[in-house]
């Protein structure tokens, strides 16, 4: 309650200098709001473990309300952002956890005490912005997508931060971006959180948080063709990590070759870096074997994505490696809802984020606008690893992704959004946890979208 009145006093902070204007011109003229729907359907069948089979199978409506003020004019602009979500129970699905229930809900919506799902959840977002030149400040709800941080936006509603962030484009070729994040709240739930990762984090008295994340960094388009990237991101008493990417384009006959390297290191930050924090629960998932050192972050990304595109047709082939003993670190609510990563290997079901894991990419995709049927658009998704360190040895999984869409290129529907994705996911590594390996379940999943943007000003 208190974070949420300290946004909306900022808010109206603002609010109260934009009305002391006489040519506040701007806010009102340059001001933007749609309603975006999406009906979104999932069906998730576990294919082993405990209960097996055992479906996650839900279907819900969303509503995403946005609007974007412009800013007051003068040297320093002034504005706000608000953004409200809602999100509405169609099927559930049972009760999660329940014995003999071959369908259960949890993916999607929150969940009542007695597992059911609610039948509906809703939020609303604040943000104050400010602007100078090229350099724009915004403080409150958030929604980052910076390789050390991504909001999650693959389920119903979407994720959100809260925190300040600072973005200025003021010098040619270079965007620089800054801030801090504090708290998270989940694409299913309505409660701000603070941060975790894998490890540390889960419902129990002894996981560990953090409501301090610190980021920073910037792109650099070299020329018209090369753009060069470096961020750093901090999780107080959890890790620290560096990134470096570059992008480059090429014209190859007719024909065009696209090339995504990213690095990434990461290392032990305060309580995760000594002795008496890791024993208090300050850890990292992953495989240690006798290392004294468990539970500290220790990991190195090294990855490549190459496209080549011509006409409608698209392909692709990548090749990821982790080194060190700890999984890949980013930011989780523990809780049992998504976030995404900047991994090239974030696909639908896994991140093949494992310590020591190698992986193999392939994908193809085609627009069919080059057949005439503008909108249509086909796409498969194929990863396999291994190396995966675990105390039974070194293991492997795989991922195979096809996702079909199309969207109303014009006339009385335009932007009308039709989605069909599906997935199978095979793994080496046990359906229950055991010691020393870390459990992941088979998995076959259906997801069918239909969402539609209302602009409204």
């Amino acid at each position: 309650m208190t974070r949420n009145t300290l946004a909306l006093a900022i808010a109206a902070s603002s609010l109260g200098l934009i009305a002391q204007s006489a040519h506040a011109g701007g806010f009102i003229e340059d001001s933007k709001a749609s309603l975006t729907l999406r009906n979104f359907y999932i069906n998730t069948d576990n294919r082993n473990g405990p209960a097996s089979p055992s479906k996650q199978e839900e279907w819900g409506q969303g509503f995403m309300l946005n609007y974007s003020s412009g800013f007051t004019q003068g040297t320093v602009g002034f504005g706000v952002d608000a953004l409200g979500l809602l999100g509405v129970r169609l099927d559930g699905g049972g009760k999660s956890g329940k014995a003999g229930v071959d369908r259960q809900p949890g993916t999607i919506f929150p969940l009542e005490s007695d597992g059911s799902a609610v039948d509906e959840f809703s939020s609303l977002g604040m943000t104050a912005k400010a602007k100078i030149s090229k350099t724009e400040f915004r403080y409150g709800t958030l929604q980052p997508k910076l390789p050390v941080v991504v909001y999650n936006d693959a389920r119903l509603l979407p994720m959100t931060y809260e925190g300040g962030q600072v973005t200025s484009t003021d010098i040619d070729n270079l965007t620089l971006t800054g801030g801090q994040l504090t708290h998270t709240k989940g694409r299913n739930s309505t409660d701000w959180r603070s941060m975790s990762i894998a490890g540390a984090n889960g419902s129990s008295a002894s996981s560990r948080d953090s409501n301090k994340f610190y980021f920073a960094g910037g792109d650099y388009k070299a020329s018209k063709n090369l753009t060069l990237s470096y961020y750093y991101g901090e999780l107080d008493n959890f890790y620290k990590q560096n990134y470096l990417g570059l992008v480059h384009s090429l014209a190859v006959g007719t024909g065009t070759l696209k090339s995504d390297i990213r690095v990434f290191i990461s290392d032990s930050d305060g309580k995760n870096g000594s002795a008496s924090g890791r024993a208090d629960g300050y850890v990292s998932s992953g495989y240690y074997g006798g290392n004294s050192l468990k539970g500290e972050v220790d990991n190195n990304v090294y990855s490549g994505m190459f496209t080549y595109s011509l006409g409608g047709h698209s392909i692709g082939a990548g090749y990821q490696t982790m080194t060190g003993d700890s999984d890949f670190p980013y930011l989780n609510r523990g809780d049992g809802e998504g976030t995404s990563t900047y991994l090239i290997s974030d696909a639908q079901l896994l991140k093949f984020n494992r310590a020591g894991e190698r992986t193999w990419i392939g994908r193809y995709a085609y627009d069919f606008a080059e057949l005439g049927m503008p909108g249509l658009t086909f796409s498969v998704l194929y990863l396999n690893a291994d190396n995966i360190d675990t105390k039974q040895g070194d293991k492997g999984e795989w991922e195979r992704d096809i996702a079909l869409g199309y969207v109303v290129p014009e006339g009385t529907f335009k932007g009308l959004g039709l989605a069909w994705k599906n997935a199978a996911m095979r793994s080496g590594l046990p359906a229950t946890s055991t010691a020393g390996v870390p459990s992941q379940r088979d998995q076959d999943e259906n997801r069918l979208i239909v969402s539609y943007t209302i602009p409204l000003l």
